[in-house]
């Protein structure tokens, strides 16, 4: 039986904070990383994600349909893409529900579970092609080729894993936001991109929490105090270019805390 190395705080030394919640050994705290990339922003506001348009905030949990623009993705008969994938999320009541799902091609595989939110989204297993061979969503609506009507993430093309600058804190806890950063390129470099930090509510109410504008270039935060997102909060990057085919990246460092010790 194998033991865990004791963390060297214990002993009396120095170790990061962030080390010893990453590591499982600050009671009630957890470590949420969440990266974004969208390769093509234009001139209409988008969340850092791999589609067009922005991540939908619902007022209802849905059951979702899980599917991908590739026959290869499918878990039975074996391809030769993506065979199964871990979605993780929110209900209705911002509780955590997950499942594991066998993909099926472009054809549909509904979820067990009804999802208000999504904050897990990757393959689990894979064919010999080693990675998704097609765009993997999650989402409501009609399916067609592997695209559902209302997309609510996305595991683009040989990623296995969501790249949504987008998380949603559950019932019971409190997220504190230590870092982000925003990041954009063009190929001509002449144009700027602006970025925000959007705050969305059960109220409904989209709030901007943070905006700067960077021209090829990184907008680096370090927030001390910490940025706070209360229970059942979301928050999101989105971006806008002052000209079309900007690629842009979000990344936000969230430490999530239980808020009562029970």
């Amino acid at each position: 039986m194998s033991t865990i190395i004791s963390s060297i705080t214990r002993q009396g030394t120095f170790e990061p904070f962030g080390l010893q919640v990453a590591r499982g050994q600050i009671q009630g705290h957890s470590n949420v990383l969440v990266f974004g990339y969208n390769p093509d922003v234009d001139t209409s506001e988008e969340s850092v994600w791999p589609d067009g348009g922005t991540v939908p905030h619902p007022t209802v949990a849905s059951v979702l349909k899980i599917s991908s623009t590739s026959s290869n993705d499918d878990g039975n008969p074996v391809g030769t893409g993506a065979l199964t994938v871990f979605i993780g999320g929110l209900d209705g009541s911002y509780n955590v529900v997950s499942e594991t799902v066998v993909l099926n091609g472009q054809t549909a595989v509904n979820t067990q579970n009804s999802y208000l939110y999504v904050n897990t989204f990757y393959v689990v297993t894979v064919g010999t092609g080693g990675a998704n061979a097609g765009i993997i969503y999650a989402g409501t609506g009609n399916v067609a080729g592997g695209v559902p009507d209302v997309i609510y993430d996305i595991i683009n093309t040989g990623y296995n894993n969501r790249t949504t600058g987008h998380y949603c804190v559950p019932a019971g806890y409190t997220g504190y936001m230590v870092e982000g950063q925003f990041s954009s390129g063009q190929a001509s470099g002449s144009t700027s991109v602006t970025g925000f930090l959007k705050q969305h509510g059960p109220d409904g109410i989209l709030r901007v929490g943070a905006v700067t504008t960077v021209n090829n270039g990184t907008a680096d935060y370090v927030f001390d105090p910490p940025y706070i997102i209360p229970e059942k909060n979301c928050v999101g990057a989105t971006a806008i270019g002052a000209a079309g085919n900007n690629a842009v990246s979000s990344f936000f460092n969230i430490i999530l805390i239980k808020n009562t010790g029970e």
